[in-house]
């Protein structure tokens, strides 16, 4: 079956939805409209609703009526990016600056209706916990909620995600065990010379210079410092120095990101970003800062859950439609935070379009908002009974 009969009965609703939530997009931490929709559908199907965990969060209780059980946890993240959308669709952001390019505002949806399928049909034992996380995107949206005693508070005893995936075919579902995102690093690097005139560099310090020649040296570290049999990747996304044509700047900034899955290849990676600044400072005379964060870890998915979730997936797919071989991304997600917490696991649902995420002319297929929704659905019913 594709998706639950009850809830292709709604797909409609869904669809209105989420075409809603996609034109008025809002970034991390700043859900409020989000946030108010969600808690508002949640309740109008008798959901005991809890507002601002770890700022814009939202977490919904639902108790089964199948009798004792255990209490399974669902998570969707949702803020939108701070981009502009060239997409021209009818249903397109309202909002300069701002755009669903990542495709929360359909996670978003598929929780809702899961919600709204188990809370009109609570023959499930135990209890469902519909988390619904702002702030995924870099903000550390998940780390807050945890902050904010979120399992303390709705315990959960595993719990899982899902994620569009505009690279898998239209009816496959994608998740097997073990590291299936990479962690993140987030950095900025301020490089402060010495302004001048643009016709008399030698009374000066270039710091756009330095810029250039750092943003090449630190290429090498991948290629030439870290294990070529360990996945990494370091890309330079911003650069920013002057003002003016003739004028050589008195500061440049770099800043962008380090992903890797391996503890060892993340401390290599920084103490040689470090390392290579200091003796580019030396070099050519300039001060040279350099600020790195970690932002994401690992995403593990657990295997338990991780096998799980392939059962399922095959009910609403087919099981020559669930991929389970294990295939890890470069990319990131803060879910991995909660899964450090609570066992569970995070899946992909692939859908038509060739565009990635992330990019101004993305477009969500609302086709998959019933097949997320059941899947998450299913994991409740399946997964409560003790």
């Amino acid at each position: 079956m594709p998706a639950l009969p009850e809830i292709d009965a709604f797909t409609d609703d869904l669809v209105a939805i989420r075409r809603d939530l996609h034109a008025h997009p809002e970034i991390g931490f700043e859900e409020v409209r989000t946030s108010g929709i969600v808690a508002e559908k949640l309740a109008s199907w008798g959901i005991e609703v809890h507002r601002g965990i770890g700022g814009t969060g939202v977490v919904g209780i639902l108790q089964g009526t199948g009798g004792p059980g255990r209490r399974v946890g669902l998570r969707a993240d949702m803020d939108a990016l701070p981009m502009d959308e060239i997409t021209n669709l009818p249903w397109r952001s309202t909002i300069p600056g701002r755009m669903h390019a990542c495709g929360h505002d359909g996670h978003t949806t598929m929780l809702l209706g899961a919600a709204r399928y188990l809370a009109e049909n609570r023959g499930f034992a135990g209890t469902a916990v519909f988390v619904f996380q702002p702030a995924e995107e870099g903000l550390g949206g998940a780390r807050a909620m945890l902050a904010d005693n979120l399992f303390e508070r709705f315990p959960c005893d595993e719990i899982y995600g899902i994620h569009n995936a505009p690279n898998l075919d239209p009816g496959q579902i994608a998740v097997f065990p073990g590291a299936a995102m990479a962690g993140a690093d987030f950095f900025d690097i301020k490089i402060t010379g010495k302004g001048c005139h643009g016709a008399m560099p030698h009374v000066g310090r270039d710091p756009v210079i330095v810029a250039i020649s750092l943003a090449a040296a630190l290429q090498t570290i991948v290629s030439r410092n870290a294990d070529p049999r360990e996945a990494a990747v370091l890309s330079i996304t911003q650069i920013h120095a002057g003002s003016a044509y003739n004028v050589i700047p008195e500061e440049a900034v770099l800043a962008g990101t380090v992903r890797t899955f391996s503890p060892e290849i993340a401390k290599l990676i920084r103490e040689r970003m470090r390392e290579i600044a200091a003796g580019m400072a030396l070099s050519f005379g300039v001060q040279i800062d350099v600020d790195i964060r970690g932002i994401f870890d690992v995403l593990v998915n657990h295997p338990e859950q991780a096998v799980a979730t392939a059962a399922v997936a095959a009910e609403i797919v087919g099981v020559g439609n669930v991929l389970t071989e294990p295939k890890p991304v470069m990319g990131s997600e803060d879910f991995a935070d909660m899964l450090r917490v609570v066992p569970g696991a995070y899946a992909w649902v692939g859908h038509a379009g060739s565009v990635p995420v992330h990019n101004p002319a993305f477009v969500l297929d609302d086709g998959i908002l019933p097949i997320g929704a059941s899947l998450l659905a299913r994991l409740v019913e399946t997964r409560t009974v003790a």
